[in-house]
């Protein structure tokens, strides 16, 4: 069974939630109608009993004060009064609210088995009545909210499928609307972003020829989040414009603060934070609801302590306060409470009040029955505790929270408490339990790993906060023990994790599970396969720099660095920075030296007497953005001594080195950047790189200037017969996929439709993407996700290598470069890697480009062979 994990830290609209519900359904929730029970629009379809439908109407009520315990027992006597009056329509009517309820409080197993036998009642009819129709319309809708809520995204595509022809039979637009939505989130979750982007962009023109109504307006908000879900910002800003500019001219103040305040999520994602602020704000003052007014500012606090405006935020606590204790018990209210202790927690104040607000929680939701959000109000107090260092009370409280979560099987809560007894055993010195529950919470998260990726697009913010660090403290935990311990599995254990953490960040990036092949160790690669090469592992931890190391043929070992953090990425922000900057080559080499000796010096005369001459290193954080070419010994370049390769730490594919086929070269190039992109210089050389790639002998197909458009790519890569893919262009990687592509004359080709692109020619072409050169490419400095983006996409695409360039380089040296670079693997058969040394050994030694800036940003990432 699969679960959605939720770490979110701003409120959706209409709900508050903590490390909220899963985000697809939360949208299906809000997208549909089914909200709240069905009776709310089919309760006259028959005349059932008086008291049957005061207590239908009492089930009802109770769900939408959110006190779903209340109203599952409720629902429960309802389903056997109509099956005792042989009322089936009723009863499915009951019984699909019932799972509904269920669904609320966690218990999906429950709400399967309700929501199966609320449809078994409508057996094989088809030619039901127009109103059983709209209802079992609706019950479908409630199906394949729980299926996806499951993991089972393929089997809540068909069911809400099933149910847009029911409305399409009975005409209704609503209906259709709603559903489409939804289903383009089911196709996102199981990987089919294009077709998902389609639905969206239909339905947008669908409504746009539609008369301005409240219904639009909503209708028109649900697809803004929905596009917001599906990364694209750009128009889920507009969609929300419209419908605010709707519910404004329609005086309706709820859905313009609800526009307002799904605006202001937009903003936040996009890093927009002042439009964000201020989006929130207007919704508060927009609206007479509480709950929604206080959620905005709950919002609006939340961002401003991350901002460090403390003393803004300050100022909206009393009134936070003060609006929360007026509103009545329920899950809204929980949660509200719990995120707004969250925020608290990063000041560091006021531990009585934080206290009484988490105990508050955990009353009512004991009293609400809702094992979920006493799980989280449990384990909330239980951070308080830690935080004051009261850890024997920390641990009650977390193992209290632990066992609810365990006992409702929701691993996506359980992580977090096993981590958070992981920290409080560490802090007691009882450093082999605290390992123990590390494992735990990196297994949880394991298994969780397909569903990390569908959440918002604020993840980069929580995934660094509530899944980076489970990973980093458990490897620093595991090398602490070493010094008492030595042991190579405990090394290969902490280097597994390391690695299925870049792994999970490459989801995240991506957000989707982007390798699903079974992998294989590298060590067997260096081992067996290419005994000269060794691995290096620098994992940047709070209070050292560790690094772990393989030399073919020998145990792993591992050395610290005495380094912060801290002081190893300023070292390292000063080295990017100054790369690029002419006039700095000595401090350049300076600074180098600092990092040679962190990765290299320990190990140099390890490498000599193995005779090692490639090395491949497994990059962390920061690193990423230093190219290890340039590393200085005081006398040469890494680069003039050994052939430089990166890694994820994963070898997807059999190792097979390039020089055992022929090259065929697909080569596609853009001189002149298209008309909206005219930040971009440029690249007059990008004709003499083709002659001289040309030149080497190498087989090759070329697309220049208007030949390279993405239809024509797109075209070439499904039909023309190439094992390496050149583009020679504009193309830059960001921190979001959205904001990452590569130039053609008819656009941006963004790297989501850049990987399906690539993914097809998969399913056409047996023959294997080998490499992928991207000659005039840019990371963000500083960027670190970037250039994981970087290394991600050929992964993703299942090339077994990328070559690319950190920065943008001159083309004249590019092209020197690319052209030495063909002409090393065409006619001396070396690996890639050493046909790079070879190159930008070559391109050192001209007078114009011996400076880093010129040679180094090149880097090749996969198989190095």
């Amino acid at each position: 069974m699969k679960y959605k994990i939720n770490h979110n830290w701003f409120i959706p609209h209409l709900r508050i939630r903590y490390f909220r519900t899963p985000i697809i359904l939360f949208l299906i929730a809000v997208f549909l109608t089914i909200n709240v029970p069905v009776t709310a629009n089919i309760a006259t379809s028959q005349s059932p009993k008086t008291q049957h439908i005061a207590s239908l109407q009492q089930g009802k009520q109770l769900y939408e004060a959110e006190r779903f315990a209340d109203s599952v027992n409720v629902l429960q006597q309802v389903v056997t009064n109509y099956r005792n009056t042989g009322d089936k329509l009723k009863q499915a009517v009951a019984l699909s609210n019932l799972a509904l309820a269920y669904k609320k409080l966690g218990n999906l197993n429950q709400a399967q088995e309700a929501i199966t036998e609320s449809l078994s009642l409508f057996g094989t009819d088809t030619k039901t009545q127009i109103p059983d129709r709209e209802v079992l319309a609706a019950i479908l809708d409630i199906q394949g909210s729980i299926q996806l809520d499951l993991g089972q995204a393929e089997a809540a595509l068909k069911t809400w499928q099933r149910g847009e022809a029911i409305y399409k039979q009975t005409n209704d637009k609503s209906g259709i609307v709603s559903n489409r939505i939804n289903q383009a989130q089911a196709l996102q979750v199981l990987g089919f972003y294009r077709r998902s982007l389609s639905t969206l962009t239909a339905l947008q023109k669908e409504l746009k020829s539609q008369p301005n109504s409240i219904v639009k307006a909503v209708e028109l908000r649900s697809l803004g989040d929905a596009l917001q879900l599906a990364g694209d910002l750009k128009q889920s800003r507009q969609v929300l414009q419209q419908s605010l500019k709707i519910a404004q001219k329609l005086d309706s103040p709820q859905n313009a603060s609800a526009a307002l305040f799904s605006l202001g999520n937009t903003a936040r994602i996009e890093q927009d934070f002042p439009a964000a602020i201020d989006f929130y704000q207007q919704a508060a003052a927009a609206t007479a609801n509480p709950v929604t007014k206080v959620q905005a500012q709950i919002n609006q606090f939340s961002l401003l302590v991350n901002q460090g405006q403390v003393k803004t935020a300050r100022t909206l606590l009393p009134k936070i306060q003060t609006q929360l204790d007026k509103l009545p018990a329920s899950q809204t209210n929980i949660y509200a409470r719990l995120h707004l202790v969250q925020s608290l927690l990063k000041l560091k104040t006021q531990p009585q009040m934080l206290a009484q607000i988490s105990a508050t929680a955990v009353e009512q939701s004991k009293k609400l029955a809702d094992k979920r959000a006493e799980s989280f109000a449990l384990g909330t107090l239980g951070s308080v505790y830690e935080q004051t260092q009261q850890y024997a009370n920390a641990r009650k409280l977390t193992q209290q929270a632990l066992t609810i979560a365990q006992t409702i099987n929701a691993p996506d809560i359980s992580y977090r408490w096993h981590w958070q007894l992981g920290r409080l055993l560490k802090k007691q010195g009882n450093i082999a339990s605290a390992i123990a529950s590390y494992d735990t919470a990196v297994d949880n998260l394991q298994t969780l790993r397909s569903d990390l990726v569908a959440v918002n697009r604020d993840v980069q913010y929580s995934f660094k906060e509530s899944v980076e660090p489970v990973y980093r403290e458990s490897v620093a935990l595991l090398l602490e023990s070493q010094k008492i311990n030595k042991s190579e599995k405990t090394l290969d254990k902490a280097r597994q994790r390391i690695e299925s953490l870049q792994l999970a960040e490459l989801d995240d990036y991506f957000r989707q599970a982007c390798i699903n092949t079974q992998t294989v160790v590298l060590d067997k690669v260096v081992d067996e396969d290419n005994p000269t090469a060794a691995i290096i592992y620098p994992i940047i931890l709070p209070e050292q720099l560790q690094v772990i190391v393989k030399i073919p043929n020998q145990p792993l070992r591992n050395y610290a660095v005495d380094k912060s953090q801290s002081e190893v990425e300023a070292i390292l922000t000063q080295l990017r920075q100054y790369i690029l900057e002419p006039d700095r080559a000595d401090e350049v080499q300076q600074l180098s030296q600092q990092v040679y000796g962190w990765l290299i010096k320990n190990i140099e005369s390890d490498l000599q007497n193995s005779k090692v001459n490639t090395l491949v290193f497994v990059l962390d954080g920061a690193l990423r953005n230093i190219p290890m070419a340039t590393l200085y010994d005081g006398e040469q370049y890494l680069v003039e001594k050994y052939a430089v390769s990166l890694s994820l730490g994963l070898q997807l594919l059999a190792p097979k080195p390039l020089a055992q086929q022929p090259l065929n070269v697909l080569a596609a190039g853009l001189v002149e950047p298209p008309e909206d992109f005219q930040k971009f210089p440029s690249l007059p050389e990008i004709k003499s790189e083709f002659d001289l790639i040309d030149k080497a002998g190498v087989s090759t197909k070329q697309l220049l200037n208007n030949e390279f458009t993405s239809t024509t790519l797109e075209k070439n890569v499904n039909k023309t017969p190439f094992n390496v893919l050149h583009l020679a262009t504009h193309g830059q990687f960001s921190s979001q996929p959205e904001n990452t592509f590569i130039l053609a004359a008819d656009g941006a080709i963004n790297v989501t439709e850049f990987d399906r692109l690539l993914r097809r020619r998969g399913e056409v072409r047996s023959q294997a993407l080998e490499m992928l050169v991207l000659s005039a490419c840019q990371t963000a400095a500083g960027d670190n996700r970037a250039t994981l983006g970087l290394a991600g996409v050929s992964v993703k695409a299942g090339a077994r290598s990328t070559l690319a360039s950190l920065w943008h380089v001159n083309d004249k040296s590019t092209a020197i470069l690319m052209g030495e670079f063909y002409q090393e693997l065409a006619n001396t058969k070396v690996t890639k890697a050493e046909a790079l040394r070879r190159a930008q050994v070559k391109l050192l030694k001209y007078p114009n480009y011996n400076l880093p800036g010129f040679w180094a940003p090149y880097v090749l990432v996969g198989n190095w062979l």
